[in-house]
């Protein structure tokens, strides 16, 4: 069939069709076609999977506060229980293992070791993380530990408005170096923070994720905040407590730990709308106002350019001091990429007086569509189409302008929807995932063994399905399927056996 398939291509080339052949594609990639000691995992974060917000001294979070207003999650639940990975944490580890995944991306929730941001150490909180690092362990599993995922503790919020704030960099400095205390002799990969691109827009700029912050549309659906200066307070501030931690790292830990400090971000790759001067710039100012808003400071020193030039002195300014110590303050670059987009100069001024925000600044407009047609075939996910070669686009594009460090993909993967008049048995069919990673993978590896770029490691979201943040249990990620109507069992899907294929084959 795939032969059949191959020659059609070639005559739809011959007669003038627009087509990527499936020469191109290694239908038979596994394990044994990536570097050695190249690691395969999963991922999940503290809030969609454990559960259990009120036990065993658990502080109350940002999210638990925004889950439990209305009309903040599409299907009005919230993640009070999510997948019970806290109280399942042994079960869902075989499940790892017998897929033979080399290493488990989690998070820590802050409020767990500290429920008031600060202060008193929660013993039970460290005594949990303690027992999954070991379960891991015993497994052959390595941990990497993403320290901020989005839960910040509410008291840190009702105390200085959380990530606005300057004091927060010394309130997450202590609790990271708690962490590496008491768990850095086995944690060997540190991530500080995951997206924080994603909160500081979702959550300061358009408001529909905690802490739920905005000016836009005369906040119809926010108590506050200002879109046009909060995002990038945020950032700034996030940046300055990577840093500063990964400085308290090298310091104090590195030697005796041997660990590795990164951070992980959300990013796109987009392609111009079409080969005019405008909208190549209008894709790089995309790039610069999603990923180089972080990735520049760590590299070079400030902002890009380009922000610096439309943001004006909304842009916050790095001390000579904060520079140097932004600057080279990672080990590693966390990338969660799921999918590309177009970009389009934006030709008028209505986004701008409409918005007031990032977006409007960026002077750029991202679409999956041109010409009415999409990018390519579409996930559940409104925002999420399936582009595999765009990850090999962004590698390059990292290994060109950033010097080739070293990188992870910490998050990929693709979702289909909970649909409730589907039974479990055909739900654990998904043929559309398998092939997602398949080519996802193929183009990866292109971007290694053909192009030489620095890519150490390949994370799948996630394991399991979860709790979506405002998607709540809409959306399904999962390698495996949770029963939410028995119990939350969890059962195989047909791209487990996959993996177990590709990771058991050399």
């Amino acid at each position: 069939m795939l032969y059949r398939n191959c020659i059609f291509a070639l005559f739809l080339i011959i007669i003038g069709f627009e087509f990527q052949s499936c020469f191109s594609e290694n239908q038979g990639i596994n394990r044994g076609n990536f570097p050695k000691g190249f690691v395969f995992g999963t991922a999940s974060s503290s809030y969609q999977y454990e559960g259990a917000v009120k036990e065993d001294g658990r502080g109350n979070t940002v999210w638990d506060t925004f889950a439990h207003s209305f009309g903040k999650v599409l299907d009005f639940s919230n993640a009070d229980v999510a997948v019970d990975q806290y109280h399942r944490y042994t079960e869902d580890v075989e499940l790892m293992a017998d897929m033979g995944m080399d290493a488990y991306r989690f998070s820590i929730a802050w409020s767990r070791i500290f429920p008031n941001g600060s202060g008193q150490i929660n013993q039970a909180g460290i005594d949990h993380y303690n027992n999954l690092i070991n379960a891991l362990l015993a497994k052959g599993i390595q941990p990497y530990v993403t320290l901020y995922h989005w839960d910040l503790p509410q008291a840190l919020e009702d105390l200085y408005k959380g990530w606005l704030s300057p004091q927060i960099i010394k309130d997450f400095a202590n609790y990271a170096e708690t962490c590496f205390q008491k768990f850095g002799d086995r944690v060997k990969h540190w991530i500080t923070f995951n997206e924080p691109h994603t909160f500081a827009i979702q959550g300061y700029d358009v408001g529909l994720q905690a802490p739920g912050r905005c000016s836009i549309l005369l906040r119809l659906f926010c108590s506050g905040g200002n879109s046009g200066t909060e995002p990038y307070t945020v950032a700034h501030n996030v940046l300055l407590s990577h840093a500063t931690v990964a400085d308290i790292y090298r310091r104090k830990y590195k030697a005796k730990q041997h660990g590795t400090v990164g951070i992980s971000f959300d990013v796109m790759w987009y392609e111009p709308m079409s080969n005019s001067q405008e909208d190549i710039e209008a894709a790089q100012r995309a790039q610069d106002f999603q990923f180089g808003w972080f990735m520049d400071p760590l590299f070079f020193g400030d902002y890009p350019s380009s922000m610096r030039k439309r943001v004006g002195s909304r842009l916050p300014e790095f001390s000579k001091a904060e520079a140097a110590l932004v600057k080279g303050s990672l080990d590693f670059v966390g990338v969660n990429h799921y999918t590309t987009y177009y970009a389009r100069s934006n030709l008028t001024n209505i986004i701008d007086v409409l918005l007031n925000d990032t977006f409007a600044d960026s002077g750029a407009i991202t679409l999956p569509f041109k010409d009415g047609k999409a990018i390519g075939d579409k996930a559940s996910s409104i925002w999420m189409y399936i582009v595999p070669q765009g990850i090999k686009s962004l590698m390059n594009y990292i290994k060109q302008k950033y010097g080739n460090p070293p990188v992870f993909i910490t998050e990929n993967g693709m979702d289909d929807s909970n649909n409730p008049f589907i039974s479990v048995k055909d739900a654990l069919k998904d043929e559309k995932r398998i092939k997602y990673h398949n080519d996802y993978l193929s183009n990866l590896l292109s971007s290694i063994r053909d192009d030489g770029c620095d890519v150490r490691g390949y994370f799948v979201w996630s394991l399991l399905d979860n709790w979506e943040w405002a998607a709540g249990y809409t959306s399904r990620f999962g390698l495996y399927f949770v029963d939410y109507k028995d119990k939350l069992k969890r059962y195989p899907k047909d791209s487990v056996q996959w993996f177990k294929n590709f990771l058991n084959s050399t």
